[in-house]
């Protein structure tokens, strides 16, 4: 599988696959597109440093371990077809879709779901349209909800030791297909 960051290969033992960081930017959906020499190395670094910073304080991840300077071992996982959005001060597309003032800093971190389809603009959804449609169960998505607001906490407060206000963050999230654990499958 290729998506827009990232290409996955199947890995050398049952339930797993290799994940491979590729140098592709982009924005809006991919209709805005650069190729950034290094960057994935870079984002193959980050994404391993978060996932163990987040695994340490006892959130599931599908991260095993980095290979090489592009490459991670992870979990196979079925992606729920969800991105879970924390927002802790109003920027970007909140801003334009509901006429928020740039800067408002929320008084608790606002959760936000969206349909992960590409095509029909990754449209914002609630736990209504997640249980009738069927992505996902309701024990779930209280799950889902608790590791996304103790990730943003964890990865707030880190952030903050080094000068780093935290804004909003992207999680998905993936049942593991040989035993059906709820973990984090990707990060920001």
């Amino acid at each position: 599988y290729e998506g827009k960051a990232k290409v996955i290969f199947k890995g050398p033992k049952r339930g797993t696959l290799i994940q491979y960081f590729k140098d592709d930017a982009t924005a809006f959906n991919a209709k805005k597109f650069d190729v950034l020499d290094g960057k994935g190395e870079v984002n193959n670094l980050i994404s391993e440093f978060i996932m163990k910073k987040i695994t340490d304080e006892g959130i599931p991840t599908h991260f095993l371990e980095r290979l090489n300077s592009r490459e991670q071992l992870i979990l196979d996982c079925d992606i729920i077809p969800l991105e879970v959005v924390i927002r802790n001060i109003a920027a970007g597309s909140i801003c334009s879709r509901l006429g928020v003032q740039h800067g408002l800093r929320f008084k608790e971190p606002l959760l936000e779901f969206y349909y992960k389809n590409d095509e029909l603009g990754d449209p914002i959804v609630n736990d209504a349209h997640i249980n009738l449609l069927e992505w996902s169960m309701p024990s779930e998505i209280k799950k889902v909800k608790a590791f996304a607001l103790k990730v943003n906490e964890i990865l707030s407060n880190f952030f903050l030791t080094v000068g780093i206000t935290l804004i909003d963050l992207k999680l998905e999230f993936g049942r593991v297909k040989i035993d059906n654990r709820l973990v984090i499958a990707d990060e920001m």
